[in-house]
């Protein structure tokens, strides 16, 4: 369990937090490239560790992610006219650049005008993977571009989604890097079922409760759920965290593709988390039409479970997330369509944020405890000032495994490696 000022320490985001601090020292997903569909579209809302902002790609296609408010009058910049590289507020015709400079008065006399003299709050941005990223942090601390391996392959091999979590960051931080309860949470209850979810035929399944080996790293950490089958063989599933708040995990297709999936939980605010979504193939095979529509009915985050105008899921709290009674009773062991929809009904479940102190632990919540060891750790090492895990650019061939073993062999083998489309400089 952790202590309540501990707890406080690592779920409160907003600036000028310990945890915000820190968290702002990292390249932080802002946005879906796609929300910006070309230069001079409407401009976007973004919420990032309790700030309101405003995304915008200029004329050149450049992406700039200001504070919302104008530094006039404090008008919302989402009524902005996007126009000749710049976003224009519609009160008083200040225009700002995706620098945050204002580059021109409306309201003000040519001789009088003072722009030169007005910023407005400017977050740099980089895209990588489909998406834009951004770093809020001080300049000099500014890490190596988040080159995950999922960004640098093709977009036909790639998929990525997003959905709203009505929690606390840390929640769905801790659900995804907890191996023992997906086998459990996700699986099926019969072989003939055709929804989402690990069949009792699958080891993953049929294996006993998981031993928990895990080895910190540079950048976390990366263990593996090592589940006995019979007297001489083991499942084993591996995973990597990479802080602050990354996972990798193995996936597959239904058609036996294997992929590299994961999650990215960004905290929007205290309360709430914009949870990301990629999966990417591992072979030289793209995506197939089909391949995408199961994986988005796997995770239930596709269009027809996600709002894609506000990232709000169909299946959410207020209508129990269509938990269906009989399907619990008969196909699968929750009820709930989708297994990221079975995650936030849990996660969400606890409250928004959930009191650590009156939790009681075992040994399969190693993961866990780790991870909020290396997140005080972070936190410590940026009131010191000193270099983060995480940050320097060892994570970006990571790919996951999982494997039937022999008993006693060494799972830090099973993880594939780099696909040949990977810049022979990070495989």
């Amino acid at each position: 369990m952790l202590s309540r000022e501990d707890n406080a320490l690592l779920t409160r985001v907003e600036r000028g937090t310990p945890m915000g601090t820190t968290l702002r020292r990292y390249w932080i997903p802002a946005l879906l490239a796609r929300e910006l569909p070309e230069p001079d579209c409407a401009p976007v809302r973004v919420r990032l560790l309790g700030e309101d902002l405003i995304a915008f790609r200029d004329t050149q296609g450049r992406v700039g992610l200001l504070d919302e408010y104008c530094p006039h009058r404090r008008s919302s910049l989402f009524f902005g006219r996007n126009e000749e590289c710049g976003l224009r507020c519609v009160y008083h015709g200040w225009k700002y650049d995706v620098d945050g400079r204002c580059v021109d008065m409306m309201n003000e006399p040519e001789g009088h005008q003072f722009k030169d003299k007005i910023f407005i709050t400017s977050y740099p941005t980089l895209e990588l993977g489909d998406m834009v990223w951004a770093y809020m942090g001080p300049p000099e601390r500014t890490p190596a571009p988040p080159k995950f391996a999922w960004t640098q392959v093709p977009a036909t091999h790639r998929q990525v989604s997003k959905v709203i979590q009505e929690t606390n960051w840390l929640q769905g931080l801790e659900g995804g890097i907890d191996t023992s309860h997906a086998p459990i949470m996700h699986r099926l209850l019969t072989t003939a079922s055709t929804r989402p979810g690990f069949k009792p035929t699958n080891p993953f399944v049929r294996g006993k409760a998981p031993v928990l080996e895990l080895d910190v790293t540079d950048y976390g950490y990366q263990y593996a759920g090592v589940r006995p089958l019979d007297d001489a063989s083991v499942h084993v599933r591996s995973y990597h965290l990479i802080l602050p708040f990354h996972q990798i995990r193995p996936s597959q297709t239904d058609g036996g593709l294997p992929l590299a999936a994961g999650h990215m939980w960004v905290p929007m605010d205290d309360a709430t988390t914009m949870v990301y979504n990629w999966e990417y193939s591992l072979t030289d095979a793209p995506l197939s039409d089909e391949d995408r529509h199961e994986i988005e009915r796997r995770l239930g985050n596709g269009p027809h479970d996600v709002d894609q105008t506000t990232f709000r899921s169909l299946r959410n709290r207020g209508n129990h997330y269509l938990l269906d009674r009989q399907v619990q009773k008969t196909e699968s062991f929750t009820g709930i369509e989708g297994i990221n929809t079975q995650d936030r009904a849990v996660q969400e479940s606890m409250g928004t944020v959930v009191d650590r102190s009156r939790e009681h632990l075992g040994p399969a919540d190693r993961a866990v405890i780790q991870a909020r060891r290396l997140l005080l750790e972070a936190v410590r090492a940026t009131e010191k000032g000193d270099a983060l895990r995480g940050v320097a650019p060892t994570y970006y061939a990571l790919t996951p495994g999982e494997a039937v073993l022999p008993r006693g062999a060494d799972w830090r083998q099973i993880s594939p490696p780099a696909a040949a489309w990977m810049p022979a400089e990070r495989s």
